[in-house]
């Protein structure tokens, strides 16, 4: 349960027209939560679908953070805009395959563990406990087989023991 206040008001920036917006203020009666103010310059839209159009931008939000703390968007280093341009979307791209990934995994009834640490408690999985779930699949395939044509175990090579001994050392 919260409160909710809303009503008209103008937004002004000097050198322009005064804007009409809709703000809404949500108050948690409890005062467990901080109050919070949303706005929309459609001053038409009914409050509660404002409202909820903004609980569901948080899904998207959580897309976004997630993509720059673990692909790197919008913190790529090249050279040009262009280059930029083309790498942006294949970030989200990987991003998608790997979600789809753990989705199959999920559906196979592979178990998504969810990390936690002592300091930093979380109920749901994120894209880092997704993304350490895929690797952890892949490397099992590739490094850690058995076959009953060949029960002996698998010797990792030296080139193996490289390839994943970087991947290990590169995983948050």
């Amino acid at each position: 349960m919260v409160r909710v206040l809303s009503h008209l008001s103008l937004w002004y920036t000097p050198g322009q027209r005064p804007l009409a917006i809709r703000w809404v203020l949500i108050v948690d009666p409890t005062g467990a939560m901080e109050p919070m103010a949303i706005f929309s310059t459609d001053v038409e839209r009914p409050v509660a679908l404002i409202i909820a159009q903004f609980v569901r931008r948080w899904n998207v939000e959580v897309t976004f953070e997630e993509t720059r703390r673990h692909l790197g968007v919008e913190t790529q280093r090249q050279w040009s805009d262009l280059a930029i341009t083309r790498t942006t979307p294949a970030l989200f791209a990987l991003f998608s395959l790997v979600c789809l990934m753990a989705h199959h995994l999920v559906a196979m009834g592979q178990a998504l563990p969810i990390r936690v640490t002592a300091w930093y408690r979380k109920s749901e999985a994120t894209f880092s406990d997704v993304l350490a779930m895929v690797s952890r699949v892949l490397w099992a395939e590739k490094y850690f087989t058995n076959s009953m044509d060949h029960p002996q175990p698998h010797a990792l090579t030296p080139e193996d023991w490289e390839v994943l001994l970087d991947q290990l050392a590169s995983t948050p």
